[in-house]
C-alpha cells in the first residue's frame, strides 16, 4: 500500500467528526440514564415487599417509563462503545477490540436483567393462574425478581469496571486525548471491579458512584467541547497503516 493512499484513507476518516459525534451519542446516554433513574426513584423499596409492590401498582406507567428509558441508555452505549473501537484502533486495534468485547456483553447483560424488572408487573398483574398464591408471596416473588435484576446490575457493572479500565489505558496511551482523562477512567474502572465482591461495593458505592460520573462526564465534555488533537491520531493511525 503506498504512502499516498495510505494518507489518503486516513484524511476520509478523520477522527474530529466521529469524536463530536461520540460526544453527543455519549450525552445522550448520560441523558438517558439520569432520566430512567428519576422515574424510577422511590419506587422499589429496599427489603419491603409490601410497600414495593403498592408502589409499582400505583404507579405502573411511570416504572414501565423508567425501563424503556434504561433500555434507550443501553442502546445510546452500545453506539459509543463501537464510537470508542474505531477512535482507538490506531493506539491499540487488540485491546480496543477487547475493551468493546467486555462493554457489550455488558450492555447485553444490563438488557436482560431488564427482563427481571418487568416480572413484578406480571406477579402483581392479576391473572388469575396466580390465583394460587396469597398476596404476601406474591409480594415476595416481585421483590425476588427485583433482587435478581440486582444481581445482574453487580454483574456487568464489574464488566464495565473491566471496559473502563481498558479504556483508560488506551487514554493513557493515545497522543490525542490528555492522560489525566486515562487516568480517571482507570480509576474509575477500579471502583466498579470492587462489585466483584458486593460486601465491600455496598460501603464504597457513594464513592464508586461520583468517581465514575466525575470520569466518564468529563471524558464526554471534552469530547463534546475539544474532540481530539487531530494531527496526532493522523500520526498514530499512519504508523499503524504503515506497519500493514
Amino acid at each position: 500500500m503506498s504512502t499516498a493512499v495510505t494518507m489518503e484513507q486516513i484524511a476520509d476518516a478523520s477522527p474530529y467528526p466521529r469524536a463530536r459525534i461520540t460526544g453527543v451519542v455519549y450525552f445522550l446516554y448520560f441523558l438517558a440514564a439520569v432520566l430512567g433513574e428519576f422515574f424510577l426513584k422511590g419506587l422499589v423499596v429496599s427489603g419491603d415487599a409490601a410497600a414495593t409492590g403498592k408502589n409499582l401498582l400505583a404507579h405502573q406507567p411511570l416504572f414501565r417509563l423508567g425501563l424503556a428509558t434504561g433500555l434507550i441508555a443501553t442502546a445510546c452505549y452500545i453506539a459509543v462503545t463501537a464510537l470508542f473501537y474505531e477512535l482507538f484502533k490506531p493506539v491499540n486495534r487488540s485491546l480496543s477490540l477487547l475493551a468493546a468485547f467486555f462493554s457489550l456483553v455488558g450492555c447485553a447483560i444490563g438488557a436482560f436483567g431488564s427482563l427481571f424488572q418487568l416480572g413484578p408487573l406480571v406477579v402483581l398483574g392479576g391473572s388469575q393462574y396466580l390465583s394460587i398464591f396469597t398476596p404476601e408471596q406474591l409480594r415476595a416473588l416481585a421483590l425476588m425478581f427485583l433482587e435478581l435484576s440486582s444481581q445482574a446490575a453487580n454483574i456487568y457493572l464489574v464488566l464495565f469496571g473491566f471496559y473502563d479500565l481498558l479504556l483508560g489505558y488506551l487514554i493513557f496511551r493515545s497522543t490525542f486525548l490528555p492522560r489525566i482523562l486515562g487516568v480517571l477512567m482507570a480509576v474509575a474502572g477500579l471502583g466498579w471491579l470492587t462489585f466483584l465482591y458486593p460486601p465491600l461495593a455496598n460501603h464504597l458505592t457513594p464513592y464508586v458512584l461520583v468517581l465514575g460520573l466525575v470520569a466518564e462526564l468529563l471524558l464526554m465534555l471534552w469530547l463534546l467541547a475539544r474532540g481530539v488533537n487531530v494531527q496526532r491520531w493522523n500520526e498514530q493511525a499512519s504508523a499503524v497503516g504503515g506497519c500493514q
